[in-house]
Formats: structure tokens, C-alpha cells, sequence
């Protein structure tokens, strides 16, 4: 079908792409994109959703060229022209980069050859598309975790695990990947990436990490749940069979933390989120702790509950009147001291046999520079 197809190049080296941080321009439709895709991909679709189910509809009724006359009948014109304008600047931003569909066939094809003709330029398609690269990556997620000497992080909430771990370079911060904090408290001011981005993302992250032979590697001590996603089975498995470490820390000093992430650090975001309106930020914020508090209602039984809102609401209207913190303190210990650190203690029990070593932050850093984690 394509005169100059054959002479476009084709890149098939998938791991290269993902060590390397090659920009990547998506042609598959937006639906396509907000289901999965990759780090480093911007997706300027040759057809928006409803063409692509159009066409999609005319393939099964009457077959391929059928569906390829409609294809261009409907991106034709100045619709052709927009796209086409679209992609050239991409690859004038990213001459280094490359374009794929959902399985490097037509759509790619034709993408690459309309950007040859329209700026010379022969912009190398991924072989295999999206597919073959999402099922490399599947395989780095079944294969890689063997390869590693893990040792998982444990401490009592609020004990700072996150900052202490980012402070390592042989280290993988699964919290950063899922954009959540791992608790009922745990949400972020923006979403959380699909399943499927958050397991592109973290076999990217174990593919580079193998590369550059960082084979003892911290992680912190997670369920597998990150909110709404959850951790591979074969990966989480490699984690809860590693050695365990325990940081301990004051318990003044985890409120004092657990206090500058949940309400500083939280409200401080929420109103950047809102372009630095604190009114709307402050109503965020509000609904976020109060719908996060409402997630362990059933766990913290009705008069802890209600002990709880009652602290949160009266620090709120502090917050709201005033614009100062200090009075979330009170809920924030009541809920560290009353509810996590028994729920803590339970679950550190059942795993007393992968506990290696327990200590001060100072204590654990010396520790894990001896097992080759710096």
C-alpha cells in the first residue's frame, strides 16, 4: 500500500529505548494512551476515539481496505494537516526519538510516512508497536526480581522511611512510582498512575537498576497495595521473603514528621495544585483528610472515630480562620499512638524471622552499608 514504507527504518531494540529515556510519540487514540503507556511517551493520535472505533467497526464488517479508505477519508484535509504539523515539531523537539502505534503496523506506518513527506525526516517506528514493548516489560517484571539482593525497610508509621530510603542511591522508592504514601492517608494531590503504567514504570526502574549492576537494593516495607494499584506478584514475592530492617524512631519525632507530610507538606500542595488559590486548596485539603479518616472508620470502631473527626474538624477551623497547623498535631498523634502502632505491632510479629537487624537511623545506615546498600 505504501510506495516508501519499506525505506522508513524500523527500531527493534526495545531495551535501548528504556535505558536510555528515548522520546516517544504515541499515534494510537487517546482511549489507548489513558489505559497504558510509557514514561517518556506524548500521544498525538492520528485518529481521535471515535474514528479509531469507526474504522475499527468498518475492518470487521468489510476488511482491511475498506477500513483503510475510511481511515483516509476521515484524517484528510486540514485534520491531516494539524496532525501532521503536530508530529513534525515533536520531532524537531526530539530528533533522538521514535513513534509507535499499538502494533507498529498501519497506523505507524502511515504516520511515519506522512512525516517523511512532509519534512524529509525518516523518523524511526518501533517494531512490535506497543505490544511488543508492553510484553518486554512484562517479561523484565517476571524475570528481573531473581537478580536482586533486596533489603526491605520497616519502622512504625511516621517514622520518616521514605526521606531515609531517597537518601540511598541503591534504592527503589515504589511509593514515587504508585504517587501514593501507602496508608489510608496515603493519597496524593494528583492520581495515581493505571496498573499499567505503574508496572511499565517499576520494570523500567528494575531494568536500569540491573544495568548499572545495583543488585543489593533498599526497598520500604509495603502491602501490596499502593492504593489502587498493586505490586506484581513475582516482585512482591522476592520482597517478602527479603531481610528485614527495622529503624526505630521517637515517637515526639514521628509525629512531628507525620505532621509535615500529612498537613504541611499536604495542604501546601493541594493549594499549588488549585494555582496557589488557598481558599480552594484549603477545601481540597479538608475533604481530603476528612474522606481519608472516613476510608478506617469501620477499623477504628465509632468513639475512636468520632474522637478523631473531633480533633480534625476543630484543627480545620483553627486552619480556616487563622491559616495556622499546629492544633493537627493532636489528631495526627492520637492516630499514630492509638491506631497504626497497634496494627504495627501485629504485623511485625508474623515477620520476626526476616528481622535482621534493629536500631537508630544512624545505626541502620551502618548496618546496610555493610550488606553493599549505599
Amino acid at each position: 500500500m505504501l510506495e516508501t514504507d519499506k525505506d522508513l527504518p524500523l527500531l527493534d531494540d526495545l531495551q535501548a529505548l528504556f535505558l536510555h529515556d528515548v522520546p516517544m510519540l504515541d499515534v494510537r487514540a487517546p482511549v489507548e494512551f489513558r489505559e497504558g503507556a510509557f514514561p517518556t511517551a506524548l500521544n498525538l493520535p492520528l485518529m481521535d476515539d471515535k474514528d479509531r472505533e469507526e474504522i475499527g467497526r468498518r475492518y470487521k464488517q468489510q476488511g482491511q481496505d475498506a477500513a483503510i479508505e475510511l481511515g483516509l477519508q476521515r484524517v484528510s484535509g486540514e485534520i491531516k494537516s494539524r496532525r501532521v504539523a503536530a508530529w513534525a515539531e515533536f520531532v524537531r523537539q526530539h530528533p533522538d526519538g521514535v513513534l509507535y502505534c499499538f502494533r507498529g503496523g498501519l497506523r505507524s506506518r502511515v504516520s511515519q510516512q506522512w512525516l517523511f513527506e512532509q519534512t524529509g525526516i525518516r523518523y524511526p517506528r518501533v517494531k512490535g508497536g506497543y505490544k511488543a514493548m508492553r510484553r518486554f516489560l512484562l517479561e523484565q517484571l517476571e524475570n528481573l526480581p531473581a537478580n536482586f539482593q533486596p533489603v526491605v525497610l520497616s519502622g512504625r508509621t511516621g517514622s520518616g522511611k521514605t526521606r531515609f530510603l531517597r537518601t540511598f542511591q541503591q534504592q527503589l522508592d515504589l511509593e514515587a512510582l504508585a504517587n501514593h504514601r501507602g496508608s489510608a492517608f496515603g493519597t496524593q494531590p494528583t492520581p495515581q498512575p493505571t496498573q499499567i503504567n505503574f508496572e511499565n514504570a517499576l520494570a523500567i526502574a528494575l531494568l536500569r537498576k540491573f544495568h548499572q549492576q545495583q543488585f543489593a537494593l533498599l526497598f520500604e516495607d509495603e502491602s501490596r497495595m499502593i492504593g489502587s494499584v498493586h505490586i506484581p506478584e513475582t516482585f512482591f514475592n522476592t520482597l517478602r521473603n527479603a531481610p528485614l530492617v527495622l529503624m526505630e524512631v521517637p515517637d515526639e519525632e514521628r509525629v512531628d514528621i507525620s505532621y509535615q507530610e500529612y498537613v504541611v507538606d499536604t495542604s501546601a500542595a493541594f493549594t499549588a495544585l488549585h494555582g496557589g488559590d488557598m481558599a480552594a486548596g484549603f477545601v481540597a485539603f479538608r475533604d481530603y483528610l476528612l474522606g481519608s479518616l472516613g476510608k478506617i472508620h469501620k477499623r477504628l470502631g465509632g468513639v475512636r472515630y468520632q474522637q478523631l473527626l473531633q480533633q480534625m474538624q476543630a484543627a480545620l477551623a483553627i486552619q480556616a480562620e487563622t491559616g495556622e497547623t499546629q492544633a493537627h498535631q493532636a489528631w495526627v498523634r492520637t492516630l499514630l499512638l492509638d491506631y497504626y502502632d497497634p496494627m504495627y505491632d501485629y504485623q511485625i510479629s508474623n515477620k520476626q524471622a526476616r528481622l535482621v537487624f534493629s536500631g537508630t537511623a544512624d545505626e541502620v545506615r551502618q548496618f546496610l552499608a555493610g550488606q553493599g546498600v549505599i
